[in-house]
C-alpha cells in the first residue's frame, strides 16, 4: 500500500463521514452497485439513454479532477492525463495506460486492463464501460478546450482482452 500515493494520502474525517484526497471527496462503492444502476437503467430507458447517463456522470468527474489535478500540481496535458490513468488505477478503476495524445489533432486514447465496470457487466454485446469513458471524454474537453465525442472501442465485455477508448475533439464550426 506504500507504493499508492493516492491511499498515502486518503483523509478520513470521521465526524463527516467523509473521505478526501486533496481537498476532492471520494467514495467507495462496489463495482457491482454501479453497474446494478446500470442494469436497471437499460431497463427503463433503453441501453442508449442508459450509457449517455453514465457517459454524463463520468464526464462531470472527469473534467472537474483534469482541471483540478493539472491546476494542482502543475501538469503539462500529457502529464494531467497520466496523472489521472495512475490515479484511476490506484482507486480501483483498472491498469490504465495512455496510448496516444496528440493535441495538436485533438486526440487521446487510453487503455483499461481489468476494468471492473466490465467485469462486474459480465458478457455483453458492446462496451460497458460508460462511466470510465465519460471520465476520459471530460478530461479531453479540458485538455482540447472544445468539445468532443469519446468512444470505447473495444471493451472486455463484448470480449476483448483491453478495454479502449478513444477521445476526440470535434471539429470545429466555420465561423
Amino acid at each position: 500500500m506504500s507504493d499508492n500515493s493516492i491511499l498515502a494520502e486518503l483523509v478520513w474525517e470521521p465526524e463527516r463521514g467523509a473521505l478526501t484526497f486533496k481537498g476532492v471527496r471520494y467514495l467507495l462503492i462496489r463495482p457491482e452497485t454501479l453497474i446494478g444502476l446500470q442494469k436497471a437503467m437499460e431497463a427503463e430507458v433503453g441501453p442508449g439513454r442508459a450509457a449517455e447517463v453514465r457517459y454524463q456522470g463520468g464526464f462531470t468527474g472527469g473534467r472537474l479532477s483534469g482541471e483540478k489535478y493539472r491546476d494542482t500540481f502543475g501538469l503539462d496535458e500529457r502529464g494531467a492525463v497520466e496523472y489521472m490513468c495512475r490515479m484511476g488505477g490506484e482507486i480501483g478503476w483498472g491498469a490504465l495506460r495512455l496510448v496516444d495524445l496528440d493535441l495538436a489533432a485533438g486526440r487521446m486514447v487510453v487503455e483499461a486492463e481489468a476494468s471492473p465496470f466490465a467485469e462486474a457487466y459480465g458478457e455483453a454485446r458492446q462496451g460497458v464501460c460508460h462511466l470510465l469513458r465519460g471520465v476520459f471524454g471530460g478530461l479531453g474537453e479540458a485538455l482540447f478546450g472544445r468539445p468532443v465525442e469519446a468512444v470505447e472501442e473495444t471493451c472486455r465485455a463484448a470480449g476483448a482482452d483491453r478495454c479502449r477508448i478513444r477521445v476526440a475533439a470535434r471539429p470545429e464550426a466555420p465561423g
